[in-house]
């Protein structure tokens, strides 16, 4: 039985003195200099003395105390340090109150987050939407419910598996979807040990490699020799897709670069068209030499008041749908092609009919050919060869006489 009482103890609280005070076996009874009480429990463990805190007082009282205080005792008395008896089982309940945690968060909602946290740094809302659509079509139905703790190998596989040869495009942007929404579960403590979606060392283990089951298929493109006669097919079309569609051929210029081109970026003085970086696939500002043929038909696409876009859509302040141009095809009775697939046009006749060099080719494509002084070197002078480039190719694609027939020489 300790010496003190409970009396004694509220006494000394309220006395404030700071100070020790020995209940016997080891219990002190502490206050300290700023009036703060609690429990102390003393004890040694290989002949060095240590101090244990049992809780403050009055939270812990007298009885409780002492209850702490003969547990931590016995095992001193056995060689036990009790401090780390105490740190091991604090660390145990932070694990299962972490793990508790963890599992009351789902792959779709870390999936959700990762979206939302990366949709800044996307070009464009598409990529985002093709995330949540990929992922809600392959994964969710299988993971999105489950704690991402408790996604295995083997659910990964039921969802890559059906898609891997049949669709490996998407199945590996699948694939690749899971594991960054599997690290980021990882990196917020949702998740330990290795990712189960990664590729190297892992999956390419138990599925193909990609390149043994993947079917090449480029953008179906039209032979360049066949090009004059289709424009010239292509300049009956009355359509405002069909005048976009001329452009896109006379500037060698991807799809979406057209279709949200503005009037703003147009310079008609020096016959240039600038497309900021934000809307190029690299990322960097790309200028396009402007043809007579295409200012010719910048002449003729109609500049609608209020209408920033050179191809404005039905709805106010929206351009022409990416499908626009597509329909224009498939109504000439050529839906086998795409419009992505002129570029390949322009690119065969540049190598196949122009003593051009292969960099400003592939720049004229708003391709990367190189880096550092290299690139600042082309960057200083392509331009103008650039347009000697595209007023060729105009006159090729638009014969001054029209009667263009297939299969063209290049001559």
């Amino acid at each position: 039985m300790g010496v003190l009482t409970s009396k004694t103890v509220e006494k000394l609280a309220k006395a404030a003195m700071a100070g020790l005070t020995n209940d016997g076996d080891g219990l002190y009874f502490k206050v300290g200099k700023t009036g703060g009480t609690s429990w102390i429990f003393r004890f040694k463990i290989a002949g060095k003395s240590r101090d244990m805190g049992l809780g403050r007082y009055p939270e812990v009282g007298l009885a409780e105390a002492r209850d702490k205080a003969t547990e931590a005792r016995k095992l001193s008395k056995a060689g036990t340090d009790p401090l780390a008896v105490r740190d091991a089982e604090r660390e145990t309940q932070r694990i299962t109150r972490q793990a508790e945690a963890a599992r009351a968060v789902s792959f779709r909602e870390v999936a959700s987050a990762y979206i939302a946290a990366h949709r800044a740094g996307w070009k464009n809302a598409k990529h985002a939407q093709q995330w949540e659509s990929t992922l809600a079509t392959y994964a969710h139905p299988t993971i999105g419910a489950l704690p991402p703790q408790d996604v295995t190998t083997g659910h990964v596989l039921e969802i890559l598996q059906p898609i891997w040869t049949t669709k490996p495009e998407t199945a590996s942007r699948v694939r690749n979807r899971i594991e960054l929404v599997l690290d980021a579960a990882k990196a917020r403590n949702l998740r330990q040990g290795e990712n189960p979606a990664r590729w190297r060392g892992h999956l390419d283990k138990l599925l193909p490699k990609r390149s043994k089951v993947r079917v090449v298929k480029s953008h179906a493109a039209m032979a360049w020799g066949e090009l004059p006669t289709f424009m010239a097919e292509l300049a009956k079309q009355e359509a405002l897709s069909a005048r976009a569609l001329e452009l896109t051929i006379l500037t060698a210029c991807r799809t979406s670069e057209i279709l949200n081109a503005t009037w703003g970026e147009i310079d008609l003085n020096s016959r240039t068209w600038t497309i900021p970086s934000e809307r190029m696939k690299a990322g960097k500002a790309h200028r396009v030499p402007l043809s007579d043929a295409a200012m010719g038909m910048l002449d003729r696409v109609p500049h609608l008041e209020g209408a920033d876009y050179l191809f404005p859509g039905t709805k106010d302040g929206k351009p022409l749908s990416n499908q626009a141009m597509t329909m224009t095809l498939r109504r000439m009775g050529k839906g086998h092609l795409t419009v992505h697939g002129f570029r390949s046009t322009f690119r065969d006749w540049a190598a196949e009919c122009t003593p051009y060099p292969r960099e400003v080719c592939e720049l004229a494509l708003a391709h990367r050919i190189a880096d550092g002084a290299e690139a600042a070197y082309w960057r200083s002078d392509i331009f103008e060869k650039r347009r000697a480039l595209m007023e060729d190719w105009a006159r090729y694609v638009l014969p001054a006489d029209n009667t263009a027939q297939s299969n063209q020489s290049c001559t």
